[in-house]
């Protein structure tokens, strides 16, 4: 089959004929219709993420088809379309696991960073893992959901029932959480890289009250702000405009430094959290909330073979929504 395959960070990824891997029993094996290409797989590239099960085919955002089924997989049906999200695997034994709290595991499997992802024409699961999607909905819309969506809705979570919510970073994850937000009766406050007129107005049309550079302070405080640009400095710009007891949640796997600023700007109760990884429960509670919700993606699509085109377009900011691989592109 053909994968994109990472051999070494800062590297492109190469397109190769690689073998089938025989499949366990406790797995799926799935025909990969769409892979969202997501900032992590960035990261990842870019040896932001520094632990990689090398040579790896990235690519954690998987939508397909299943096409084999191990003797002990059960849940899953032989033509059922799936999904495959950034969490691949967890140990089931330690403390975090058993606390419901998988997302935690002290010894998990990362879909597409130690675990081979959907940068690919098949891939394997494991069959606990997966999520059942709509059968008849387009693979390429419901890829961004597998981690955009769900990391936004765990992110949504952690900010309560904050009625201001602000949201740095208009991407993938926002464009969709944001549509979730609006339809629960939240107002919401887009902060951009400034001067990004595009991902400004692309945010009131999808129901901002307010949208501007992240360099300004919006109209009012918020009561909790959201997080999905990489960038440390970020965080003290977001407490600053919260009320207080307010919660600033950061949403990426990788942030760069955040710098020093006045206990004053924490004080009242103000917080600071992240978000790792997702649990099967958020997905249980996503999809069909975001179909109650009529969440729509916007998204770019590209033949698998340019994986590495799609990547370097997130990379510089050239995506409105997100960027979406698709093996059999134009069949």
């Amino acid at each position: 089959m053909r994968a994109m395959v990472l051999h070494a960070a800062n590297s492109k990824l190469r397109l190769e004929h690689v073998a089938r891997p025989s499949l366990r029993p406790n797995q799926v094996q799935i025909k990969v219709e769409a892979c969202g290409v997501c900032r992590t797989d960035l990261h990842i590239v870019d040896g932001e993420l520094t632990k990689p099960t090398l040579p790896l085919i990235p690519g954690h955002e998987i939508v397909g088809r299943v096409v084999a089924i191990g003797k002990e997989a059960s849940g899953v049906r032989v033509g059922q379309r799936v999904g495959v999200p950034w969490l691949g695997h967890t140990c089931g034994t330690c403390n975090y696991c058993i606390s419901d709290k998988e997302n935690l595991c002290d010894n998990p499997g990362f879909t597409g960073y130690t675990l081979n992802g959907g940068f690919a024409e098949e891939c394997i699961a494991d069959a606990r893992f997966v999520f059942p999607l709509p059968e008849n909905a387009d693979p390429v819309a419901l890829a961004p959901l597998l981690c955009a969506g769900l990391i936004g809705y765990r992110s949504l979570r952690l900010a309560g029932d904050a009625k201001r919510l602000g949201i740095y970073g208009f991407g993938a994850a926002a464009h969709i959480i944001a549509q979730v937000a609006v339809w629960q009766g939240r107002e919401i406050y887009a902060l951009t890289r400034p001067g990004d007129i595009a991902a400004q107005d692309f945010a009131r049309q999808i129901g901002a009250v307010w949208a501007g550079g992240s360099d300004e302070a919006p109209p009012t405080l918020l009561d909790a702000a959201l997080i999905f640009a990489p960038v440390g400095a970020l965080v003290p710009k977001a407490l600053k405009a919260l009320c207080k007891g307010g919660r600033v949640v950061c949403g990426g796997i990788h942030m760069s430094d955040i710098p020093a600023f006045p206990y004053t700007d924490l004080w009242n109760e103000r917080h600071i959290m992240s978000v790792a990884n997702l649990t099967r429960q958020d997905g249980e509670e996503f999809f069909p909330l975001a179909e109650k919700a009529c969440v729509q993606t916007v998204t770019q699509a590209y033949p698998l073979e340019d994986a590495n085109r799609a990547l370097d377009d997130l990379k510089h900011g050239r995506l409105q929504g997100a960027a979406v691989l698709v093996p059999n592109f134009g069949t």
